[in-house]
């Protein structure tokens, strides 16, 4: 059986933002290691997940398929999805489906930071 060729990395930025740290190729063989990854982003008071997309290597259909579920897991517990790091490539696919209307691309780390400090946690 094939195996992901993703790792994520959580780092808790304070009680409300959460941000997962991906490298590697996102597919359908990266579902356990990305709901493993947001099990451990999302606690009681997290109301910001963030998916820095700056270590991505690859992205298939399938992987798409994967963040709109993770979006749905994540609008049901009343918290939002961002996102920085993405290459003009991947960009372009957000906007071809639309995904870029719901999950906020940034920059960089610090652009999406500042919008969460400036917006009270988006809460």
């Amino acid at each position: 059986m094939p195996q992901a060729n993703v790792n994520m990395h959580v780092r808790r930025i304070d009680a409300t933002t959460s941000i997962i740290d991906i490298q590697g190729e996102v597919s359908a063989f990266a579902e356990k290691v990305l709901m493993d990854a947001y099990q451990e982003a999302s606690t009681p008071t997290t109301r910001n997940i963030i998916l820095n997309f700056a270590g991505l290597e690859y992205m298939n259909s399938s992987g798409i398929g994967l963040l709109v579920t993770l979006l749905i897991r994540i609008k049901r517990q009343k918290q939002h999805l961002l996102a920085y790091g993405l290459s003009e490539h991947y960009r372009h696919i957000f906007e071809i489906t639309r995904l870029n209307e719901a999950i906020a691309i940034y920059d960089s780390e610090s652009k999406v930071l500042a919008v969460i400090q400036h917006a009270g946690g988006l809460s």
